[in-house]
């Protein structure tokens, strides 16, 4: 395992002798090398291209080495690597507004935080504050970060070794027709049903005793489930009703992701919080942060925020996410992830789950969507996890990277991703799926 300057074998053994690795048994792991990475493909240290299908763990919104973001990366370095969060600077300055142009109307402040965990901490600490209220209301099928509170937040099962059962937490079961809680026969069912199990649910705990409801604008890393229409808005509804804060996690579907600049504008849904990071600068520097109502603003006018963070707003991290946001714009990004999922993720992976009985339901949006692999479509059993992910490996030894969660496979390339390396991965999952398939049963 070696290159021409050695490299690969150091950083490999480095790795494995000091690298402590997120989600992971410390010795089972066997990581990938990468040398290098353009566009869709990223290299690794053997010279092999692979098509990311995963935009790493769906970032990089824009691919990798946009010579645009690079670029601003470097002159900011070169002006001003870093600086105190107290002070004002041009990259951060920018960056907020240009984000809150962004936004719904009445909400103009940003809080730049590290990532998606510590922005979804804050927006909660904010509403805990502005309402006196203790508690925050999160879905099972979730995800918000992996930090002390996000963690509990969060629904799904990499919770549980974290669960304290003392950070305020109430979870409740949102839409999702392919695996319905409420018994539902179509979408319209499912969403009213939903919501009549949240308002019971809220009066149970309560309602003076709930500050704030938080739910993933489209659910992520749990499935990728786009609500259906009008559950949004009815949750926007009876947080008015009670004087909830609704804050959506946009931190994976914002930027583009979802065909929209923030998934939230497919919705009509104006919320009082909006996390985000990833998409916002492709995640070419950590960057995440919280975008602020103007009345939850008002709460800290006089009042200081206890709360902050050394590297809020990193002139590098900022500056890398006003080149992303102006090269989007400049690039129609956005209507071309649209396009993208509309015309060709969606149709194609529709027709793939007609030639594999292993797919069981596809669902997206966007550059966004999830392929549900089952091992019995009648009765919708999923597919053991070693199975999925012999298919992931197939992906790859084929030269295709894939993003995976339980029994899905993930297909979230970048925005920008051509029509023709569409099809090249479309293909490339086909030939997986039909190899080990065959094997799986």
């Amino acid at each position: 395992m070696t290159d021409d300057h050695g490299m690969t074998s150091r950083a490999y053994e480095l790795d494995r002798a000091h690298v402590f690795h997120s989600w992971s048994a410390q010795e089972t792991l066997d990581p990938m090398v990468i040398a290098g990475a353009r566009g869709s493909r990223v290299v690794d240290s053997a010279g092999a291209a692979y098509l990311d299908f995963s935009s790493q763990l769906v970032f990089t919104n824009l691919g990798h080495g946009h010579p645009r973001i690079v670029q601003a990366i470097k002159d900011q370095a070169e002006l001003l690597c870093t600086v105190a969060p107290q002070h004002a600077v041009a990259p951060r300055s920018e960056a907020a507004h240009l984000i809150a142009s962004l936004a719904p109307d009445g909400l103009n402040r940003v809080f730049f935080t590290n990532g998606g965990a510590d922005a979804n901490e804050h927006a909660v600490r904010m509403a805990r504050l502005h309402t006196g209220r203790p508690k925050v209301m999160s879905a099972y099928r979730s995800y918000h970060g992996g930090t002390y509170t996000a963690i509990n937040m969060t629904g799904d099962a990499r919770r549980w070794p974290s669960d304290t059962g003392t950070a305020g937490v109430v979870r409740f079961f949102g839409p999702f027709l392919y695996r319905s809680e409420f018994h539902a026969s179509d979408e319209a069912e499912e969403c009213v049903r939903a919501l009549a199990h949240l308002r019971r649910t809220i009066e149970a705990e309560g309602p003076a005793t709930i500050a704030a409801i938080i739910l993933e604008t489209v659910p992520g890393t749990a499935g990728i489930m786009p609500p259906p229409d009008g559950y949004l808005p009815g949750v926007r509804e009876l947080c008015d009703r009670y004087g909830i804060m609704l804050v959506l996690d946009e931190v994976m579907s914002g930027f583009g992701r979802a065909g929209e600049w923030l998934a939230l504008d497919r919705y009509s849904v104006r919320p009082d919080l909006i996390t985000f990071a990833k998409g916002v600068n492709s995640g070419y520097v950590p960057l995440g942060g919280v975008i602020i109502s103007d009345a939850i603003a008002a709460t800290f006018a006089h009042t200081p925020y206890p709360g902050g963070l050394t590297y809020s707003g990193h002139p590098l991290a900022t500056a890398a996410a006003v080149a992303t946001i102006n090269t989007m714009s400049d690039e129609g990004t956005v209507a071309a992830a649209a396009r993208l999922g509309r015309a060709v993720l969606g149709p194609g992976l529709r027709a793939l789950a007609s030639s594999h009985a292993v797919i069981g339901d596809v669902r997206g949006v966007g550059a966004f969507w999830a392929v549900e692999l089952v091992a019995d479509r009648a009765t919708r059993e999923p597919l053991p996890v070693a199975s999925t992910l012999e298919i992931v490996a197939e992906c790859r030894r084929l030269g295709l990277l894939v993003f995976t969660s339980a029994n899905r496979i993930h297909v979230v390339p970048p925005c920008n991703l051509s029509d023709e390396d569409a099809a090249i991965g479309l293909s490339v999952l086909d030939r997986a799926l039909a190899r080990v398939g065959t094997v799986a049963s």
